[in-house]
């Protein structure tokens, strides 16, 4: 699916809302964002790379040539990108933050709330956009990992400074102490775990699709290259 690239999930979903409570969702929003503390469950969910909700009115819609759309509802976008199956995303939300998913889906039409978790599944997946291209930056590497490469390199700078100033003695016991910290972001970067023979043949069609388009880019390119250096000759 395109909305994989390696470790990492793209999820869309856009839901009805009524507009004659939609204000206070808004509010809602405003004492989130206020009070953080409150979205610690959701915080402290490490898979999640971002998660975001969005109301949109019916005159907030683009023009792209439809003409003006003629909506009845706002609508309710919500958007974030995660580590792991679409199954155990939905599973930590629910279990992490049910009154909180309750309040920010509250003006959301026939929301059946996140628990139990069946019927909020059923409505995500009623609701979900598939999205037409998602890319990812590090698609071998989960949210921990880039986290743990940053403390790795945050130490080895601090280590570069220290080798110039310490005796071998104090450099080793910085040594052995950094060694412990990083420990924990020694391990290999990959994809993770296949989630289902889909998903995998997704991985090596995207492969090859994305190979073949750079050969052909490379041919482009050098023919570019080439039809200018033969301009050029005859002028």
């Amino acid at each position: 699916m395109s909305n994989i690239a390696g470790k990492a999930y793209a999820m869309n979903v856009v839901t009805p809302s009524n507009p004659r409570v939609t204000w206070i969702n808004r509010l809602l929003f405003m004492a989130a964002r206020g009070l953080p503390q409150n979205l610690m469950g959701l915080l402290g969910l490490s898979l999640i790379h971002f998660a975001r909700w969005v109301i949109i009115r019916p005159n907030d819609w683009p023009d792209l040539g439809q003409g003006k759309e003629a909506l009845r509802n706002d609508y309710m976008l919500f958007c974030s990108n995660f580590n792991g199956t679409w199954d155990q995303y939905i599973d930590a939300f629910s279990d992490g933050i049910p009154s909180g998913l309750d309040l920010f889906w509250y003006s959301a039409t026939k929301y059946p709330k996140s628990i139990p978790v069946t019927p909020f599944k059923n409505y995500i997946t009623f609701n979900q956009i598939q999205t037409d291209y998602y890319y990812n930056a590090t698609p071998g590497a989960a949210q921990r990992d880039i986290k743990t490469s940053l403390l790795i390199y945050d130490q080895i700078l601090s280590l570069a400074e220290k080798h110039e100033t310490l005796p071998p003695e104090e450099f080793k016991k910085a040594y052995d102490a950094a060694a412990n910290k990083m420990q924990i972001g020694l391990g290999d970067l990959g994809f993770g775990p296949v989630a289902s023979l889909d998903t995998e043949r997704d991985d090596v069609n995207l492969a090859v699709y994305i190979s073949d388009s750079q050969r052909a880019f490379a041919k482009q390119r050098q023919a570019a290259k080439q039809s200018s250096e033969t301009t050029g000759r005859q002028e």
